[in-house]
This record gives C-alpha cells, sequence and structure tokens, in this order.
C-alpha cells in the first residue's frame, strides 16, 4: 500500500517540509514572549491550534499539484515535472520567508504580518531604509539564511519533489480520496457552515499570544482576502439597520435633535462657535508622528518633552486623550475628517473619497481660507497627497519643495527633511500669507524609525543617539523651535494652534486592545484659549475637530459625529472609541466593549487604562458599539459624509 502511494511523495516532502518551518517559528516566538503567553490559561492551545492553521494553508497549496499528479498520464506529468518542483520551492521560500520576518515584525507591531505588511509593500524606498539603517543584522541574516536554503532546495529539489510513476488506474481510484482528505485540510471542519478562519484562532484575550497559534503566511493571506469584506460592518461585526445606527451615534453627539439639517446627510448638524468672529481665527494643526502620553512629562510619562510641558501652561491640555488607530492615516482621518473608525482601511486610502469628501481643509476654503499641507517627507507616501489634493488642501508643501527653494536646512534622512526644517518651511509660509486667513496641517517625520535627527540639538536621553526616547526629546525640540519662531510673527495673536500625535509608538499588550497604547497628547494654544487649563473627561481623537471649529469662532455645518467639549454638559460620560488592526473597541468611562470579526461582543471594566476585567455584556453598550461601525460604513459607501454646496 505504501509503494502505491509513492506517487503523493512529492505532497508529502512539502507538507513535512512546511509543518517544520512553521513549528520551529512558533515555538521561538514562544520562547521569545513566554513570560507573556505564561499568563494566559491553557496557553499550549497555540501548538494544536498552529497545527490546524499550518495544515490548512498547506492543503490548500497543495490541491493543484495533487489534480496534476492524479490526473495527468505519467508521459505528461513528466513534462510538468519542473513546474512541479519550483511551485513547490516557491510557496516554502514563502513561508520561510514570512516567518524569518515575523520576530522583527511582532516586535514593531505586537501581532503576525498582517494588512499593514501589504501596506508597506508598495513603499520600498521608505521601507529598505527603514531596514537597513534599523533592521540591518536581521536583514542579513535572513538574505544569508534564505540564499542557503535556495541553494539546498536547487540541489534537493529533483529527488523531493519530481512525482514517481505509478499506475494510472491506481491514481484515479486514489484521487477522490486524496481530494478528499485535501478539501478537508483545508475546511478543516465538515460540521461548520463556513471554513475556519483566524477568529477560531482566539482563545486568550491576549491578542499575541492568539496570533502565535497562526503562520504568518496565513495571516497576510487572510488579510488580502479580507479586503473584499474591509467595508462591510455587517460581515464582520453583525447587522444593523441604517436608521437605527445613526439614531444610536447621535446619542453620542454634542449636536441637538433641531441642530441636524439634512435627512439625506443624517449627520450634517449647525455648529455655533464658542463666541462668533467677525474675522475668525487661522487654525494649525502641528500632527506629532508617534508621540504617545507615555513620552510627554505633563501626562506622567518620560521627561521627554520639556518644552511641550512649558507650553502646556500657554493653553489647554487634554489628559484624558485616546487615538483611534495605530496607523498614522488614521490619525489624519480622525483630525482633518473627523471621521469615525471602522473596520475599512483610512478614508485617505479608499477610493470612494478621493473627492467629495468633507475634511476642515475643504469646509475653511469655502470660506476663505488658504489650505495647505506641509511635510518634511514624501506626500504621495500613503496617498496623502491625492486625498488632500481631492479634498479641499490647495497648497501641497513635501519634499520636494524643500528640495528645491534652493535654502540650506538642517537634515535630512530616511523618512524626509527633520521636524525642525518643518517649523522653519511652515514658519515662512504662514508669514506669506500676510492677513490672508490660512488653515493648514504640519506633519512631522522624526519620530519614526530609524529616529534620525541633526546632532547637537538635544542632551540625549539614552546612550544610543538614533532611540525612539531621544527622538521624542528632537520632537520636543523642533515643537520649541515652532512656537518660538511662531511667535515673533504677527500671524501668531491671530491664529489656534493644536499639537496632538497621530498615534502612539509601538501598540502592544496583553490584551485584544490595548488600550493605554492609545493615550495621546493633545494642546490648543491660541488667543482666549484658556491657559494652563486641562481638560480630563474622556474623550476621542474625533471630538478634536469639531472643538477647533469652535475655537476660531465661526459658524459652520458639519456632518462630524465628534463632540464640541465646549457644549459637554458636566454629567455627559466620556467615551472613545479604538480600532486595532481588526478589532473595535467602544469605551464609555470605565467600560468597553470589544468587537472581533465573527465573534459575540466582549465587555471589561478598565482600571488604570491596564487591567481589564470581564464583565456581562451591557446588550445596549454593545448596539452602540455596532452602531458607530456600521455607521461610518453607510456614510462611506453610500457618500453620506459631505456638506451641501
Amino acid at each position: 500500500m505504501v509503494k502505491k502511494l509513492n506517487f503523493l511523495k512529492p505532497i508529502f516532502n512539502f507538507m513535512i517540509i512546511g509543518l517544520i518551518i512553521m513549528t520551529l517559528s512558533r515555538i521561538v516566538l514562544f520562547f521569545l514572549y513566554r513570560d507573556r503567553i505564561d499568563e494566559t490559561e491553557n496557553y499550549w492551545h497555540i501548538f494544536p491550534i498552529g497545527l490546524r492553521f499550518d495544515l490548512i494553508i498547506l492543503c490548500y497549496i497543495s490541491f493543484l499539484p495533487a489534480v496534476l499528479i492524479c490526473l495527468l498520464p505519467d508521459k505528461f506529468l513528466q513534462k510538468i515535472k519542473k513546474f512541479l518542483n519550483i511551485y513547490f520551492l516557491f510557496f516554502l521560500f514563502l513561508f520561510l520567508l514570512m516567518e524569518l520576518s515575523t520576530p522583527d515584525f511582532v516586535a514593531q507591531y505586537d501581532t503576525r504580518p498582517n494588512r499593514l505588511f501589504l501596506d508597506y509593500l508598495i513603499y520600498p524606498k521608505e521601507v529598505m531604509g527603514t531596514l537597513l539603517k534599523s533592521y540591518l543584522p536581521s536583514l542579513i541574516f535572513t538574505t544569508i539564511f534564505l540564499g542557503v536554503a535556495v541553494y539546498f532546495g536547487y540541489k534537493k529539489g529533483k529527488k523531493l519533489f519530481y512525482p514517481s510513476a505509478q499506475d494510472y488506474k491506481t491514481k484515479l481510484i486514489l484521487f477522490p480520496l486524496v481530494a478528499f482528505l485535501l478539501f478537508f485540510g483545508a475546511r478543516s471542519s465538515l460540521t461548520s457552515k463556513r471554513p475556519i478562519n483566524a477568529s477560531n484562532a482566539v482563545f486568550s484575550t491576549d491578542q499575541l499570544t492568539n496570533c502565535v497559534g497562526l503562520n504568518s503566511f496565513y495571516t497576510v493571506a487572510f488579510a488580502a482576502y479580507s479586503l473584499k469584506n474591509e467595508d462591510n460592518a455587517a460581515k464582520m461585526y453583525g447587522k444593523m439597520e441604517a436608521n437605527e445606527a445613526y439614531d444610536r451615534v447621535k446619542k453620542y453627539m454634542t449636536a441637538s435633535s433641531q441642530d441636524f439639517t439634512d435627512a439625506a446627510l443624517p449627520l450634517l448638524h449647525n455648529q455655533n462657535p464658542d463666541s462668533l468672529r467677525e474675522k475668525p481665527y487661522n487654525l494649525v494643526i502641528f500632527l506629532q508622528e508617534s508621540l504617545g502620553a507615555e513620552y510627554v512629562g505633563s501626562l506622567g510619562g518620560k521627561p521627554l518633552t520639556p518644552n511641550f510641558d512649558k507650553l502646556a501652561n500657554e493653553g489647554l491640555l487634554f489628559t484624558n486623550l485616546y487615538c483611534t488607530g495605530t496607523r498614522s492615516v488614521r490619525g489624519i482621518e480622525a483630525v482633518v475628517t473627523g471621521f469615525l473608525p471602522s473596520p475599512s482601511e483610512s478614508v485617505v486610502k479608499l477610493s470612494n473619497s478621493q473627492s467629495g469628501f468633507f475634511t476642515l481643509a475643504e469646509l475653511l476654503k469655502d470660506k476663505g481660507y488658504d489650505t495647505s499641507f506641509i511635510y518634511g517627507g514624501s506626500a504621495n507616501f500613503d496617498n496623502m497627497a491625492s486625498f488632500f489634493n481631492g479634498n479641499g488642501f490647495e497648497n501641497i508643501v513635501d519634499e520636494q519643495d524643500f528640495d528645491n527653494d534652493g535654502k540650506k536646512y538642517a537634515f535630512k534622512g530616511t523618512w524626509g527633511y527633520s521636524d525642525e526644517d518643518l517649523a522653519t518651511k511652515a514658519n515662512d509660509y504662514f508669514k506669506s500669507q500676510k492677513n490672508k486667513p490660512f488653515f493648514s496641517l504640519m506633519f512631522s517625520t522624526s519620530n519614526h524609525e530609524p529616529f534620525e535627527f541633526p546632532d547637537g540639538r538635544i542632551k540625549l536621553f539614552d546612550k544610543k543617539k538614533n532611540t525612539v526616547n531621544n527622538a521624542m526629546k528632537y520632537a520636543d525640540f523642533s515643537i520649541g523651535k515652532f512656537f518660538e519662531l511662531a511667535k515673533k510673527e504677527d500671524y501668531f495673536k491671530n491664529t489656534v494652534f493644536i499639537v496632538i500625535a497621530d498615534h502612539n509608538t509601538r501598540t502592544y499588550g496583553k490584551h485584544l486592545v490595548p488600550i493605554k497604547k492609545f493615550r495621546i497628547p493633545a494642546l490648543i494654544i491660541g488667543p482666549q484659549v484658556p491657559k494652563g487649563e486641562k481638560y480630563a473627561k474622556l474623550s476621542s481623537q474625533i471630538d478634536i475637530p469639531p472643538t477647533l471649529l469652535s475655537m476660531i469662532g465661526m459658524k459652520v455645518q458639519t456632518p462630524m459625529p465628534g463632540r464640541n467639549i465646549h457644549d459637554i454638559k458636566p454629567e455627559t460620560k466620556g467615551r472613545a472609541i479604538m480600532q486595532f488592526h481588526d478589532i473595535n473597541a467602544f469605551r464609555v468611562e470605565d467600560q468597553v466593549v470589544i468587537m472581533q470579526p465573527n465573534k459575540k461582543p466582549l465587555q471589561f471594566k478598565i482600571e488604570n487604562d491596564s487591567v481589564l476585567t470581564p464583565m456581562k455584556l451591557d446588550e445596549e453598550l454593545a448596539k452602540d458599539a455596532l452602531a458607530h461601525v456600521t455607521a461610518a460604513s453607510d456614510l462611506y459607501k453610500e457618500k453620506k459624509y459631505k456638506v451641501k454646496k
């Protein structure tokens, strides 16, 4: 009988080698993160789960060669044996590449390679620069290891993956059994209506422990497959009628029922300013790359931000603010459009939002403002230039403009010109506006791996120069420089400024959503802004743009669901919304509902942002959580996130 199965040797060898690669990688990850994994009861489940998901991907890939080997006569099969050899070696190479890249990816993002891995593939310049400067030892090791693997694969491939001759009748008889086993292995269930997917690997409240049970080829492939569902909240989290969703979202807004103006645009409403001005103020958003609250001294973090902390005495500091996601485009989405975070990609990158989508720039341009985006790097990164150009930003200033203006700047690194160069460029631009009102989004680059910045600006916090702590100090130095320059100019007294982070650095933790890592700083400085005041109510990044519009003194219509903090009643409960990969967290005070794809929602009580105690699910709160995701999906798909022209 064994001899009769000899023709399947290429498939057996492929599966055995694939299992060895992925199992060894899982064992390495287990020991790298054992202290954390040990905290999960029954943590050993990662290994049977891992075997299951390894077999799923191996069976999928083996189906085509199995069909060819079983159904083609030997004389035809021998003609394509090189194809089979290359086919098996190619996928084994991909398995090995993905697993070798996994430890560094996990160290940075606290999860296996996923959608983010795919996103970065289209930015080779920035990614290669980061790899060469921050991960050179890993890059060298991976290259050598892969080179050796390719060499031995080439030498041994013929022996391992060339099909052997077998009686054609025997192959035809055995084919139904082979096909059934591969189908069963790929589906991994005969009782479930749906094939097993990544949600079936969830057995812990620690998302890293869950993802160790997967393999990286599967997680990337599943991320690519899931793109078709990313704009469909119902498929991921559950169904809800759009009208019910909008009614539930409105409960959390500061707009009253009489403020809503158009049934066709469900969230469009009038917003009155804190105090109406005949000539509204300018508005500047200084968006800080990866400046988490844990690095800000005035928020109880490390003593890395003396300039920011000093400036906090001159404005309004948010002490309990949470970002909506873990990517820059998600932060841009929140502070520039006020849009709800959704299971989809940020609207900055989605096709239906490249024009006619509400932004502060579009609103203020129609009010006669000059609107600009000023960035030391390439504005094409993450599709920013396209989104901004189509949605109200008249002037986009990026590294090409720095290159071509003939001025001498302090430093240019992997991600573009330094933050102090950005401060200088922006100040010059604002001065040039004379008496014309302006709105601008400034976006920093220096606090980004490989953490490059010019010498001699700061006293290093760490002995090694290019570290996140030192980059934070340099970012703070540049914030101080910008305000030092701005205070000397006439526009300063007519401008509302906000310094706010897009997200934290590495977002990781032992919970499904590491809430502590979503806390960020925001500081508003400007005329009539109370000095030295702190806003301590729980709030979300999407609350920032309506609050800013109130502060510049303009009556407007907006579809933004965020809260204007000046209209929040003292008894109103604070809330924040956080998207972590494909997990959505909806928090109201110390209660958080966490929604995972194809899973029943979970609820926890939060203590100090770091202790999450399981609670009985509040069905109404869970519906409110689903409503915000459903509304975001409907607003985008039906193009309802805009103002009437």
